[in-house]
């Protein structure tokens, strides 16, 4: 679009919904709210570098009704409220964009979807281009051949041709379509069952919707039921989404302009909400000039490539003068147990980096600088504690440098960490999506210069001159990220005293547990293969002979064709496309009243125990230690639980022989025996800590069976008549209902009627009335406040718990009550291994930490050292935390992990 006359129009309502829920919650000096605002006036002065010259207004909805209101009284009738947090934001707001110099408008009575409109067509008539800047699809009406869309959230465009592609029909369609499928969140009906794809393709044939309703008869089936049925208030509908551009407003598209920002205003707003990287543009610049530059990193950024020995030793001395600096290895495998670096890059400040290539290797590569010279010159530097280093998951780099024989110390911050810290659900905490999140800065991806598939490069394989950029850029971002994130984190005491003291720390900690490892006995899983091999196959000829034929067990489509067409089993549930459904949680249910569910249950649990553990744990032992080496992930588990993979060491079943079986492989070398010490019923103790309910901190108190107690208060029978049948319900209860089990569950579980289920769980309550209590309290807590935390301040964010959708808001509602528990259980068995790892490091233990599973802590430990080991261990972790009850840590130990445990 290019013209000497151009209007960009902003839809500050769309922007304003849009950026409070794409950014975490962030909060001025003050406590106030501020992401929306944040978001917009970022938002902004993008567009402001971006449109430097043209003419340029802001428009925002005002409060109250509308003539759609008189209309339809029952207009946006289900909305909910605007969050306090958001409506907070609005004023604020207001004033910034006043002070940066645009034109505000607020129209009342008339929605801003209708001032845009007037404002766009206005302009057209006089000869401007029209970009308006909106999330909103209702917009795509009023495109035309000089009117078009942008969504500066995304980066996108939409003209004529671009409506067409989104939506499959023409922009003079639009008002049509909209009024064909309704719209949920503003209560407008449209004609049930009638979705996009459905709108389009009959506007598609009759071209508009009077001509549709002319030809309704025509339509068959149970959808022209619908739509012959809902002719009446088609025409309401259609007026309740067009865009009335015909109302006259007292505007001169002239006079709208960018005026100069006032200093004054801006800067004691910026001050307010705590804007600090824009307030020292301030300082830098003009006031209008501030106004307008993104608050974003320089855009172009100053790479070095490192070839020659004088600029090695450069960086070397401005990395040694740095307080802090960012570091990065590239490398030949992303497996940490193999990977050698093949080079390595630095940043010190923002937009300046340094790549040194090291082992490149391919036809006609510069000559690089010697490896072994490098990295000893590099070392000292590196394995400096009082020297502060940075970067993305470091813990990996910790192993690659490990592998060439050097120590890193100083470990100072982990962006990776950091973004999980802060919003653990927010994104997924890698380089490029957290760039995208934070910077708004698109990275170099690896398949841009290593290519895809089978004909990938290795590292060493790229040419220098485009691994440079790419290896540069990942420390430079790193440091970037880290200068955006930390003042976030620090924003909130609690969480950046939980990143300081338990994730960074423990980052070294669990590199050291990796490579501890475990051995295996490899004889004793082989022969369980073939016990599980001779099991699996008499399951197969059993389920054949129940089948009356042979099929495949591992088959979804033939255990379909068996269960439901041969042997008219009855359908509990059905797939998405309609047919009956072979999922375990049906089979499970099946499996109570049939035996070939139930078989095809087994068939799959030993199948998998074959394939995941005792064919594979072999395979994936390391030649030079004889061990395997696990791989434990601090950001993946959104409530701060650690998960492990390669192999994955949370999944061994304990509750099966055979799952027993496998642990019994895990084993001590000889002189040594394996410790395992596990919390016992922490989520129950941390609940009763929680709730301070005075029945559950009278049973831990007292050192009670919780499960005995909980039998004999909700039954009201004497303790010792506690039989083992109403134990297991009072387990299932007590278990249930922290993790938010609803009564059809629980009758689920325990073969029970709904009602009789939740008469099991009134009484529970009747009983431990803090536990409703808390239960109650943070729902509520979590709605208001969008968040829970955990006893150490760590936070899991639940968008949807407000939100229309049942199912969504439920599962929230669950999780709200849950992750307190889970998350503080995390949080103590952390705690616990970083006392664990000190004391093992500083006396010089003839002992090893060497798994961590759930609740549960594994060592290696000389035969000399068991009892001196067993206490210490047991008072560490029982020091963990300091409860209204006592921790109960059980401590075992044997020749193998199931023996101890």
């Amino acid at each position: 679009m290019t013209t000497s006359k151009r209007l960009i129009l902003v839809d500050g309502s769309s922007f304003l919904f849009r950026a409070y829920h794409a950014l975490p919650p962030l909060t001025s000096p003050e406590g106030l709210a501020t992401n929306a605002v944040y978001g917009v006036s970022n938002m902004l002065r993008k567009m402001l570098n971006d449109y430097p010259d043209d003419h340029f207004a802001v428009i925002f909805d005002a409060p109250g009704k509308t003539f759609r209101h008189e209309l339809y009284d029952q207009y946006k009738a289900h909305r909910p409220p605007m969050p306090d947090d958001l409506r907070c934001q609005i004023e604020p707001l207001h004033r910034l964009v006043r002070a940066m110099g645009l034109p505000l408008i607020v129209e009342s009575g008339i929605e801003a979807d209708d001032v845009l409109g007037c404002l766009a067509k206005k302009a057209e008539k006089l000869g401007f281009e029209v970009i308006i800047s909106t999330g909103d699809k209702d917009m795509a009406q009023l495109v035309n051949a000089h009117i078009l869309l942008e969504n500066t959230m995304n980066n996108s465009r939409m003209d004529v041709q671009g409506v067409i592609d989104k939506f499959g029909v023409r922009p003079d369609q639009i008002i049509d379509y909209l009024a064909l499928i309704g719209d949920a969140v503003d209560n407008i009906p449209g004609v049930p069952k009638v979705g996009p794809k459905t709108a389009a393709k009959w506007l598609e044939q009759y071209d508009s919707l009077d001509n549709l309703i002319a030809n309704a008869d025509k339509i068959s089936g149970k959808i022209g039921e619908n739509l012959r049925a809902s002719l009446e208030q088609l025409p309401l509908s259609k007026q309740l989404t067009t865009i009335k551009w015909d109302i006259d407003l007292p505007y001169d598209i002239e006079a709208l302009d960018r005026k100069p920002a006032d200093p004054a205003e801006l800067k004691a707003l910026l001050s307010e909400f705590g804007f600090t990287s824009w307030l020292k543009a301030l300082g830098s610049e003009t006031a209008a000039q501030a106004a307008s530059d993104p608050e974003t990193p320089p855009g172009k950024a100053d790479y070095e490539t490192v070839l020659c020995e004088e600029d090695f030793e450069r960086w070397l001395a401005r990395l040694d003068n740095a307080e802090l600096f960012a570091f990065d290895t590239e490398t030949t495998s992303l497996d940490y147990s193999k990977a050698r670096i093949v080079g390595v890059s630095f940043a010190v400040e923002a937009g300046h980096a340094a790549y040194v290539p090291l082992a490149h290797d391919y036809p006609g590569v510069p000559e690089q600088l010697d490896k072994t010279w490098a990295l000893q010159r590099l070392s000292p530097l590196l394995e400096n504690p009082a020297k502060a280093k940075l970067g993305q998951n470091l813990k990996y780099d910790l192993h690659v440098l490990a592998n060439e024989g050097i120590d890193l110390q100083g470990v100072a911050h982990d962006t990776m960490l950091e973004s999980y810290v802060y919003n653990s659900t927010a994104t997924k905490h890698n380089m490029d999506d957290l760039a995208k999140k934070y910077l708004g800065v698109d990275t170099i991806h690896y398949e841009d210069i290593a290519g895809k598939g089978a004909k990938q490069l290795s590292f060493e394989e790229i040419a220098i001159e485009q691994a440079a950029p790419y290896a540069a850029e990942d420390a430079d971002i790193t440091l970037r990220l880290h200068q955006r994130l930390r003042p976030l984190l620090a924003e909130h005491d609690a969480l950046y005293r939980l990143y300081q003291e338990i994730e960074v720390p423990l980052l070294s900690v669990l590199a050291r547990i990796e490579r501890n490892g475990v051995a295996i006995d490899t004889d004793m899983l082989a022969q369980q293969s073939m016990e599980l091999a001779n099991q699996i196959v008499s399951l197969e000829h059993h389920a054949h002979d129940l089948a009356g034929h042979s099929f495949n067990l591992g088959s979804p489509k033939q255990i379909q064709e068996i269960l439901y067409d041969r042997l008219q089993l009855p359908v509990l549930k059905k797939t998405p496309k309609g047919q009956p459904s072979t999922d375990e949680s049906v089979l499970q249910e099946l499996a109570v009243d049939y035996p070939l569910p139930r078989l095809i249950l087994e068939h799959r649990s030993l199948s998998k125990l074959k394939s995941t553990y005792t064919d594979k744990l072999p395979e994936q032992v390391d030649p030079n230690t004889g061990r395997i080496h696990t791989s434990y992930h601090q950001a993946v588990a959104a409530t701060g639980r650690l998960s492990s993979s390669d192999p994955n060491l949370q999944n061994i079943p304990i509750r099966t022989e055979e799952g027993r079986k496998i642990r019994k492989a895990f084993i001590a070398p000889p002189g040594y025996k394996i410790v395992a010490a596990d919390y016992s019923q922490i989520e129950l103790r941390i609940m009763a800590h929680l709730s301070g309910d005075a029945g559950l901190l009278k049973a831990f108190g007292e050192g009670l069976d919780v499960h005995t107690a909980t039998a004999a208060e909700v039954f009201g029978v004497a303790p010792e008549q506690v039989t083992h049948d109403l134990r297991r319900s009072a387990k299932a209860i007590n278990f249930g209902l922290i993790y938010g089990m609803s009564s059809f569950g629980l009758a689920q579980q325990l073969g029970l009627t709904r009602g009789q289920a939740q008469s099991y769980i009134d009484l529970y309550f009747a009983r431990y009335p803090g536990v409703k209590d808390y239960m109650d309290s943070i729902r509520a807590l979590a709605r208001e406040q969008g968040y829970v935390e955990t006893l150490f301040g760590r936070r899991l964010y639940l968008p949807d718990i407000n939100s229309r959708n049942a199912a969504q808001r439920q599962y929230a509602e669950r999780t709200a009550i849950n992750a307190p528990m889970q998350g503080t259980a995390a949080d103590i068995i952390k705690r616990a291994m970083i006392a664990a790892d000190r004391w093992l490091t500083e006396e010089r233990v003839d002992a090893k930490m060497i798994m961590q599973v759930h609740d549960e802590l594994v060592f290696e430990v000389a035969e000399d050292r068991l009892d001196h080991c067993m206490a210490r261990i047991r008072a560490l972790m029982n020091s963990a935390a300091d409860l209204k009850v006592p921790l109960l840590v059980d401590v075992g130990v044997g020749d193998n992990w199931d023996e101890a445990h």
